[in-house]
C-alpha cells in the first residue's frame, strides 16, 4: 500500500498563511526552502502527519494537496494516466527524494513523493 505521508498547502500568499497556521493552530513554520515551508503540526509519537505550505504554481494556485508515498514515481505515473489522471509536474529530483503532481480523474489533485 502507499499511505499518504504528508499535505501540502499552496497559497499566493504562503507567509500569511504560514502566519494564519502558526498562530491559530502553533504549528511550527520553517524559513522557506525552494519556496516550501515545512509545517510541524505535533509531537512524533502523536497522530498526525506534517506537511507544508508554498506558493501554488499555476497549476495549483491554492487548495490542499496530499502527498502520497511511492516506490517508483515513474510506475504509478504510468498506472496513474493509465486510470484517467493528468500529470500536470512530471517528476522532479530533490536530492533525497522525487516528486511528481497528478491529477485524478475527478479532478482531485495530489503529490506524489519517492524517497531515495
Amino acid at each position: 500500500m502507499n499511505r499518504v505521508v504528508m499535505f501540502e498547502l499552496s497559497s499566493q500568499n504562503p507567509e500569511a498563511q504560514a502566519k494564519f497556521f502558526s498562530t491559530v493552530f502553533g504549528w511550527e513554520v520553517s524559513e522557506p526552502q525552494w519556496g516550501y515551508r515545512s509545517a510541524k503540526t505535533g509531537a512524533a509519537e502523536q497522530p498526525g502527519i506534517d506537511g507544508g505550505i508554498a506558493q501554488g504554481p499555476e497549476h495549483f494556485p491554492q487548495g490542499t494537496r496530499l502527498q502520497i508515498q511511492v516506490d517508483s514515481i515513474d510506475e504509478t505515473l504510468e498506472k496513474a494516466i493509465g486510470n484517467g489522471a493528468k500529470v500536470v509536474q512530471e517528476k522532479m529530483d530533490f536530492g533525497d527524494f522525487c516528486l511528481a503532481y497528478i491529477v485524478d480523474p475527478t479532478g482531485v489533485h495530489l503529490g506524489l513523493i519517492q524517497y531515495k
